[in-house]
């Protein structure tokens, strides 16, 4: 038994300062306040932040490496590269490409996931069923109409574990597909969309349950017609992604979103590309060509092609920038997230009875630590609060 005090620890309704949390086979046992018990191995952490590991629901890809490929290992360095900054479960999200090259990738993520591999909570799909006028960073050559044969492919391929796949319900056939994704048991999402407000409420209302990165590639918010946006927070039952980087999104329309939404329905996401911890240079997403450069990824023509973002960057950047209380921040990067994709009985908060996977800050809400099952994610340095063996980050493993 492990237990790590001398800490403010963020519970889903509370800062427990000074608090403590006892772990033991993986599991957080107990959390409190004040002197901790005396059983078991006690690490004092000398001040700093408990969170509950983050889980993202839209990465693409880290540390040079991404997701849209059949590549294992690349996969696996993207993945691993994203636990090091806290994001003990991720989504691997795939962008638009050919379609038998998408249909490759998924069943490559799906035998990982079935094999294993920590971390991976799901298959995103961001792509192909999107609209070209709101196409940004997504090839437009492979960007598919709505079409239910391509996405049996896709589902079939997933072996059930596609969990989101976002589309653009105005497009003829849209609502059909956005049908068919719910059927299969997956969360149908509206981003990449020219949807006018009337239509994207009826897509909520016929079932999608999540915005991708909320005001961006999507029909503008407008006072006469609030469009995609305007629809997601207003309806209660939608949860909205924000890519919390402060240049995707204005830090005052952060504060708006979540005024308007509540803590409870904003989900902050990386949408990181390869280029995530990498120097500044030119990569690819996907099959497309993107150029990263003062912490941004940009297409040639200056369009935003996805993030060099990481969860403890964008929870840094509410606390300090937006200005959010610490408690919203951890449900916004944790427990919103695992309660949309129906894992929030077992990780997203630290409570007892669920994994110890845990995200330990130092006073700059910096990693110092991070537990996955109560076990340290290789990579992380200093050791903080190692309770077993720590092995070496993996061969290639990339960026910072």
């Amino acid at each position: 038994m492990l237990t790590l005090t001398g800490c403010r620890v963020v519970t889903p309704t509370a800062v427990l300062d000074p608090g403590w949390l006892t772990i033991a086979d993986g599991l957080i046992r107990a959390v409190g306040r004040g002197s901790p018990p005396a059983a078991g191995r006690t690490v004092d952490l000398g001040g700093g932040w408990l969170l509950p590991g983050f889980v993202d629901l839209h990465m693409h890809g880290g540390g040079g490496a991404q997701i849209t490929t059949d590549d294992p290992d690349e996969i696996r360095r993207a993945v691993a590269f994203h636990r090091r900054h806290g994001t003990t479960r991720t989504l691997a999200s795939l962008v638009t490409d050919r379609l038998d090259r998408m249909v490759a990738a998924v069943g490559t993520i799906a035998t990982l996931i079935e094999a294993g591999e920590p971390g991976i909570a799901g298959i995103h799909l961001e792509g192909p069923f999107l609209n070209p006028a709101k196409r940004g960073s997504h090839h437009r050559e492979f960007l598919l109409a709505p079409d239910p044969d391509a996405l049996r492919q896709l589902l079939d391929a997933g072996r059930g574990h596609i969990r989101v796949v976002t589309l653009a319900p105005e497009l003829p056939g849209g609502m059909r597909l956005l049908d068919q994704v719910v059927d299969a048991g997956a969360i149908a999402a509206v981003g990449h969309t020219e949807a006018t407000y009337v239509q994207a409420r009826d897509a909520f209302a016929g079932g999608a349950r999540l915005a991708t990165h909320l005001f961006n590639a999507m029909r503008q918010f407008h006072h006469r017609d609030p469009g995609p946006a305007g629809a997601a927070l207003a309806n209660p039952a939608v949860t909205c992604e924000i890519i919390n980087d402060g240049v995707h999104v204005h830090d005052e329309a952060v504060r708006i979103a979540v005024d308007a939404a509540g803590p409870g329905r904003i989900a902050f996401v990386t949408d990181a590309t390869p280029a995530a911890g990498m120097t500044s240079g030119s990569y690819f997403l996907g099959p497309v060509p993107v150029v990263a450069q003062e912490g941004t990824v940009r297409l040639t023509d200056g369009t935003l092609a996805g993030s060099t973002l990481t969860m403890d960057a964008a929870v840094r950047h509410a606390i300090q920038a937006v200005g959010l209380p610490v408690t919203d921040v951890a449900r916004a990067a944790a427990t919103t997230p695992a309660t949309l994709l129906g894992i929030a009985d077992h990780t997203g908060s630290l409570a007892p009875g669920k994994a110890a996977d845990v995200v330990v800050l130092d006073e700059a809400l910096r990693v110092r630590e991070v537990l996955a099952g109560g076990r340290p994610v290789p990579g992380v340095l200093p050791t903080t609060c190692q309770d077993a063996p720590r092995t070496a980050p993996p061969a290639g493993a990339g960026g910072p």
